[in-house]
Order: structure tokens, then C-alpha cells, then sequence
């Protein structure tokens, strides 16, 4: 199992404040990795929220190679975090020569363009970046999009964070969320580190899903650039959500009925039963098999959390408005807000949808047994 931990909050955050309670929830995970997820980034980036940032590990060769790439593609830096680590890391965490967060200012010919195909060609600059950085092993690229920065690491969750000193590194962010791995793989590879993202669309997973192929051979056979990669049986999770939004122009309520459609006996008694039915047999490749417990982040920054019928993966959501904590364990969300309202605290249910807005007001529960409020 892996432990999960996302803060939504209208002040900015430090990720150590995550990782603090994945240290917490340190039995749940074996400190083989740890993935963080920022937006609505502060400090430095709070003017930049419209530049993509590219983020990841390079070695020194590759940052040339990266820096070529991107000056031949018109990219010109406007502000940069460089780590520069100790040569000897701790115990755990592999030695790198630099963790690299980079804004960088659209080319002048991008100015003619819309924002959706500005948006798809980020993508594939990502995704350039990434197959280059696996013929060399000199490049990873964690994330290309604007106000986000992802970074991932072998090791134990707070001695990475220690080492690369995130305290102090102007990284505080109004939407985290960070994953402590349990390897459940021979070889650990960081792609296979949650949280995944595309396009702004974000999840991690605490579980296991076995219906991987399946799901996995129907994305790719959607011809949709991205759907690619699939280092973890969990990242399916995120593509799934990128397709329902993007391709189906469903909503976040729905997101339930794809991944662990009503029984027939109840959808026979539903309100909208005959959509269900019908989105069911047309999705049903996206089916998953647990268990699952799922946190995920729209573009709007709308927070969300939810789990399979099996249940075995637990999940909490608690706070107050103006700051909501979502945590595999209480004893993580205690970490963060322990002087919240707990008699306020949900504990979704595998017919539930967890849901905090960007206005950060309160959690709502969207139940699949309700009427559907609109169909997309």
C-alpha cells in the first residue's frame, strides 16, 4: 500500500507540511518514493501563472540537451529554481546532478495560436522531452504546465524533502498533493511515482488495479496523445479522468459511474438509469478493480476524492473553509489540521464522490444513487 496526503488551501502552503504527514502515516508506506503535485503556486510564480514550467532531473548533459531543444523551439527561461544537491545524498536517494524548476516565456509565434493548441503542443513538448531522456537516461520531465511544478524521488518522503531543503526553496502552493510509495515493483522507476498528471488533470492512488490491461489497450486504441507511458497499473486513473472530461464533456460527478458503475438491479431503480445503462455498456473497458482509493485535481483546482466498492482502501477528508486536508489515514489529516471540527470529517463511502471547489467553502458529497444535476 502507499500512503496519500492533498491540502486545498486559500493560503499558500509548504510541501514540507505534506510530507510531515506522510511521515506520520510512515507505517503505510516503506520510504522506496515520493511524489509531490503543486498549483496555484505562490512566492515567485504567483506572477507567472500563465507561463508553462517545466519540471524534473537532469544531468548535466542534459540540461544542454534540453537547453538546445528548447531554444530551438523559441522558449526563453524567465525564472528558475535550480537544486543543487550535496554529492553524497542520504541513504535511499539515488546521487543526481540537478533537480531543475524552470517558467519559461511562450515563443513570439505562440502568440497567434489558441489556447487549446497552445495547450496540446505543451504536451507534446513534454512527452518529446521525456522519450529523449529515456534514450540517454539524462532527461526526466515530470511536468510541462503552466503554474504546476511536480518533483519525485526515491527515498524516504521528509529526507528527500530535507535534502532538497523544499522549505526553503519559495515552493509554497495552495493545492499539494504528495504520495509516500510502497514498491510493489522489482525496479523502481519514477514514472511509476504517483501523482500522474496531463493536461492539468491530476490523481494518485492508494490500491491496486487489476482490470490494467483492458483498461490500459482501450486508451491507447483513442488515439489520444498522452495515453502513453503506463509505468503504474494506478496511472490509468488520471487518464481515465482526462478522458471523460475532454473527450465525453462529462463532469466530475460522473467520474463514479465510469470507473465503478451502479449493479443493474440499481441502476434499474435510478432516476436516470437508461443514460447509466447505456454509459455503462459504452465505457465498460473502463471498469476498474480494486482496491482503490483515488485523489484527484481538475484544472480549476477543484479537489476530489473516491474509492471502489471494495472499500479496503481507506480515506478522509476534513478541515474547515478556507483550507480542507484529504489523507489516507486521520492520523495525517491530525497532522495537518489537528484543531479542525472532527465531528465534521467525511469518510466517503464507495458510492461517494468527495468533492472540495476552488472556493474552498466546504465538502460535498455527490452520491451515485442521486439524480444526475446535468447531463454533459
Amino acid at each position: 500500500m502507499c500512503r496519500l496526503v492533498a491540502v486545498t488551501s486559500d493560503t499558500p502552503v509548504s510541501p514540507m507540511v505534506a510530507l510531515h504527514a506522510l511521515d506520520v502515516m510512515k507505517e503505510g508506506h516503506d520510504g522506496s518514493g515520493v511524489g509531490l503535485f503543486l498549483r496555484d503556486l505562490s512566492g515567485p510564480f504567483e506572477e507567472l501563472k500563465d507561463a508553462p514550467i517545466l519540471s524534473g532531473i537532469f544531468t548535466d548533459q542534459g540540461i544542454k540537451r534540453l537547453d538546445s531543444y528548447m531554444i530551438d523551439m523559441g522558449f526563453l527561461t524567465k525564472y528558475k529554481i535550480s537544486i543543487k544537491v550535496p554529492k553524497v545524498p542520504p541513504p535511499g536517494v539515488p546521487k543526481r546532478d540537478m533537480y531543475l524548476i524552470r517558467a519559461y516565456e511562450y515563443p513570439e509565434e505562440w502568440e497567434r495560436l489558441g489556447e487549446a493548441e497552445k495547450l496540446e503542443r505543451l504536451k507534446a513538448i513534454r512527452l518529446n522531452l521525456r522519450r529523449m531522456g529515456r534514450e540517454k537516461g539524462d532527461i526526466i520531465v515530470f511536468s510541462f504546465w503552466p503554474d504546476t511544478i511536480m518533483i519525485k524521488e526515491i527515498g524516504d518522503p521528509l529526507t528527500v524533502g530535507n535534502y532538497l531543503e523544499l522549505g526553503k526553496k519559495k515552493l509554497n502552493a495552495r493545492v499539494i498533493m504528495a504520495q509516500g510509495r510502497q514498491n510493489t515493483n522489482y525496479a523502481i522507476d519514477l514514472y511509476a511515482c504517483h501523482p500522474f498528471t496531463i493536461q492539468g488533470f491530476s490523481t494518485m492512488t492508494n490500491g491496486e488495479n487489476t482490470a490494467f490491461v483492458p483498461i490500459k489497450e482501450y486508451l491507447m486504441s483513442r488515439g489520444v496523445e498522452g495515453y502513453e507511458g503506463f509505468y503504474s497499473d494506478s496511472e490509468v486513473f488520471v487518464y481515465i479522468l482526462h478522458y471523460m472530461v475532454t473527450r465525453l464533456g462529462l463532469g466530475i460527478d460522473m467520474y463514479k459511474h465510469l470507473i465503478t458503475p451502479l449493479q443493474d438491479d440499481a441502476l434499474e431503480r435510478h432516476p436516470d438509469g437508461a443514460f447509466l445503462k447505456q454509459l455503462k455498456i459504452s465505457c465498460r473497458k473502463l471498469i476498474i478493480d480494486g482496491p482503490n482509493c483515488v485523489i484527484g485535481v481538475l484544472p480549476d483546482n477543484t479537489m476530489f476524492m473516491v474509492q471502489d466498492r471494495k472499500k479496503l482502501r481507506p480515506g478522509v477528508v476534513g478541515g474547515q473553509p478556507g483550507m480542507y486536508v484529504f489523507s489516507s489515514e486521520i492520523c495525517g489529516l491530525d497532522a495537518v489540521m489537528p484543531d479542525r471540527d472532527k465531528t465534521l470529517d467525511v469518510q466517503p463511502m464507495h458510492i461517494d464522490t468527495a468533492i472540495v471547489t476552488p472556493d474552498r467553502r466546504e465538502v460535498s458529497l455527490c452520491r451515485q444513487t442521486q439524480k444526475l444535476s446535468l447531463l454533459h
